[in-house]
This record gives structure tokens, C-alpha cells and sequence, in this order.
């Protein structure tokens, strides 16, 4: 396959790295120096699971790479609307689309810019960044990816959305592909709109509670106060999903809560070291998309709100829009 990486950070760079190391042809959308370090020396990644450094295609301007079968999109949740943009020269009439950041609103956004015949739902689970430029690291977790077909059954997008799908074959297409990759798992759920929701009420509420007391998942989890507000903030993604349509079950929260307790005690979500570090961050699109997603369905959603509104300062400071000590 032919496979473009929209944003070659340590998810892009690490399962597009994989990839290319099992003979698909890749090519990066990257930019500065990363870009020029990846095109002079190629891509290392540094894993628990086998480091390798491989050649690879790098561009910064998509109109380049031209039409693939397939686009990873690995930026930030907050980036995905002018990535779409931006992505136009790489989609063609048999393209699609995967969605790999954290939340749930990047199809329903890469749809309204792209087709929503275009795009899939898609999810991936990973520890890894930019350790310098061409050089991504990975610390943490077994690495997966998952992707499958949408209904669109929670969006404007009509689900006759299937009538115009052409290559019925492309999920499996995908799915060949990155099972000959080693250092990693592939899924195709049998509700991808359910386990991107599942992975959300994991991510924006560890992420959303770490950053808020900017303590790890092991000090969390060990004080009866804070660990009451993460399953709080757990509870209240799941009373938002179902008000949706998302069929989560019913011991969600307690597999997540028992996840979670399986972690490393120092771990910590990349929003909140976003956060901690002064960088923009997925804010909006964790704590303040289950604000928002709950206040179109009536579902009150307390603890995500105040999270929100607890760090909306610093999330501005970091993008310039305000100023203080």
C-alpha cells in the first residue's frame, strides 16, 4: 500500500516507522528540522520493543507525495481542521482516511472538509515523542492500532454514507498491512465508534485529572480523593456516550479504573504534560469536548467541567492568547 503519515510525531513517526520498515511504501508529511533530519539520515525510533532506523520519503508539502491509498493523521486533536485542509492533494477517489489522534470528533471534522466516504474511525494506544529531530523515542505500552467502518449514526452524515464506500476491502487491506509490522498489535473492533469512545473516557479523564492536581496515574489512584474524581470523570464520558447512541458497557468504568491501576505508577497523559511543560494542548478536544458533547444531550458533566475551566488559563497562555506570571 501506499500510505501517507500526516504528522510524524511519536504516533506518526512510530507506526508509520513500522510500516515502512515492513516494506510499505511511506511517505512522511512532516516539516523543520524533523523533516530534514528524516530526509538526510532517515527515521530512528528507539523502542522497548527494538530500535531500527530506516530510509524513508519525507515532504512538507503534500501536492508532492499526490494521491495514496491511505492517510494516517497523527497530528493533535486541536490541528486536525486545517490538516484536512491541507491534505486535500492526497486524497483521491479511492483514498481513505484514519483518524489516530485522541478524541472523537477528528472523523466527523475530517468528513465535513474531505467526504465522509472517505474516512474511517480509528484509534491508537502508545508511549512514545520526538526525542530529537528524526529521532522518535518509545517508552511506554505495547503499541496497537485499531480502525473500522463508521455508521455515522452520531453525526450530520447521513449512514447511506455506506452506499458510497467503492473498496469495501480497504479495512482489511490495512489491517494485512500493519500485521506484517512487527512492534505492534492491529484490531479492527466490531464497533470502532464504541472503542474510540471506550479510549476517550480512559484519556480525557486520566489526562484531564493528572493535569489538574499534576500527579501521576499511581498517585491518583492511591488517594481515595482523587481516585473518586477519576472514576467521577470516567462516569460522566460514559452518561455522555449512551445520551449519544455509543454502546459502552456496562463494566467500562471499572476495566478502565482496573487498567489504570495497572499502569506505571509515573505515568502521566500527553495532554497533561502539554500542560505541565507550557505547550498548546488537547484541552478542548478531551475536557471540553465532554463538556460540550454532554450539554447538547442534556447531560450534566461536572467534573470535566471544572477541569476545563481550571486549565483553560494556562491552555491560553500557551497559544499566546493571554498573559500572566
Amino acid at each position: 500500500m501506499r500510505v501517507a503519515v500526516y504528522g510524524a510525531g511519536g504516533v506518526g513517526g512510530y507506526f508509520g516507522g513500522r510500516l515502512a520498515q515492513a516494506g510499505e511504501e511511506v511517505v512522511f508529511i512532516a516539516r523543520g528540522e524533523h523533516l530534514q533530519a528524516m530526509r538526510s539520515y532517515g527515521l530512528r525510533v528507539d523502542s522497548i520493543l527494538g530500535d531500527f532506523v530506516q530510509p524513508v520519503q519525507a515532504t512538507d508539502d503534500p501536492a508532492q507525495a499526490g494521491p495514496v491509498d491511505a492517510v494516517l493523521v497523527a497530528v493533535k486533536a486541536w490541528q486536525v481542521p486545517e490538516a484536512a485542509q491541507a491534505m486535500r492533494p492526497l486524497v483521491g477517489p479511492d483514498t481513505f482516511i484514519v483518524p489516530l489522534q485522541n478524541g472523537v470528533e477528528a472523523p466527523a471534522q475530517l468528513a465535513a472538509a474531505l467526504g465522509a466516504e472517505h474516512v474511517l474511525g480509528g484509534l491508537c494506544r502508545i508511549v512514545s515523542l520526538i526525542a530529537a529531530p528524526g529521532h522518535i523515542r518509545h517508552v511506554g505500552l505495547t503499541p496497537s492500532v485499531a480502525f473500522g467502518e463508521l455508521s455515522w449514526a452520531e453525526t450530520r452524515f447521513s449512514a447511506l454514507r455506506k452506499i458510497l464506500v467503492s473498496d469495501p476491502g480497504r479495512v482489511e487491506r490495512l489491517r494485512h498491512a500493519f500485521a506484517r509490522a512487527q512492534g505492534l498489535t492491529v484490531e479492527i473492533p466490531a464497533d470502532i465508534q464504541a472503542a474510540m469512545w471506550e479510549k476517550f473516557l480512559f484519556i480525557a479523564s486520566l489526562g484531564g485529572v493528572g493535569a489538574v492536581t499534576r500527579a501521576p496515574a499511581g498517585v491518583l489512584c492511591s488517594l481515595p480523593e482523587t481516585r473518586q474524581l477519576l472514576e467521577q470523570a470516567m462516569q460522566e464520558v460514559l452518561s455522555v456516550a449512551r445520551a449519544r447512541g455509543i454502546a459502552l458497557p456496562d463494566d467500562v468504568v471499572a476495566r478502565t479504573m482496573a487498567y489504570v491501576d495497572r499502569l506505571a505508577p509515573a505515568t502521566t497523559a500527553s495532554m497533561q504534560r502539554d500542560i505541565v511543560e507550557g505547550r498548546p494542548s488537547e484541552l478542548a478536544a478531551q475536557n471540553g469536548a465532554v463538556a460540550r458533547l454532554g450539554e447538547e444531550v442534556g447531560v450534566a458533566t461536572p467534573a470535566h467541567s471544572f477541569i476545563y475551566s481550571s486549565l483553560l488559563p494556562a491552555e491560553l497562555r500557551a497559544r499566546g492568547e493571554l498573559q500572566f506570571p
